[in-house]
């Protein structure tokens, strides 16, 4: 099934809540959470780029964008960038998993020279 889970996962599944422990028992500020939590997620964002899952890529970009609108933006219109860009997250990473959005990175062709990785 498309939604097995891999390394990436599970040091998501791992991370977060030791941020948020770490978070509690220190006292921090809600800045530095979500400086931390948004450098984590870009952190994943790179890796699954890296990994050729672009569609989830983006939903850790969206998910940074997310703790990024909770502390530059204030009041309501806070909640709701960051409720907007949660969804929009969830929506790439779902459907990116259950191959609702387009492979784009498989290639028709053979490489050219111009297009070639390895050199």
């Amino acid at each position: 099934m498309a939604l097995a889970l891999d390394r990436i996962d599970v040091v998501t599944i791992v991370g977060f809540p030791v941020l948020a422990a770490a978070s509690v028992s220190a006292a921090l500020e809600g800045v530095v959470v979500a400086a931390l939590v948004g450098g984590f997620a870009l952190s994943l964002s790179t890796w699954r780029l890296h990994g050729g899952r672009p569609w989830e890529a983006l939903a850790w970009l969206a998910w940074v964008g997310a703790a990024v609108a909770v502390v530059i933006i204030p009041g309501m219109l806070g909640i709701v960038a960051f409720l907007v860009l949660l969804l929009v997250g969830l929506g790439l990473l779902f459907g990116g998993r259950l191959g609702l959005l387009p492979s784009i990175w498989d290639r028709d062709g053979p490489a050219t020279s111009d297009e070639s990785v390895d050199g």
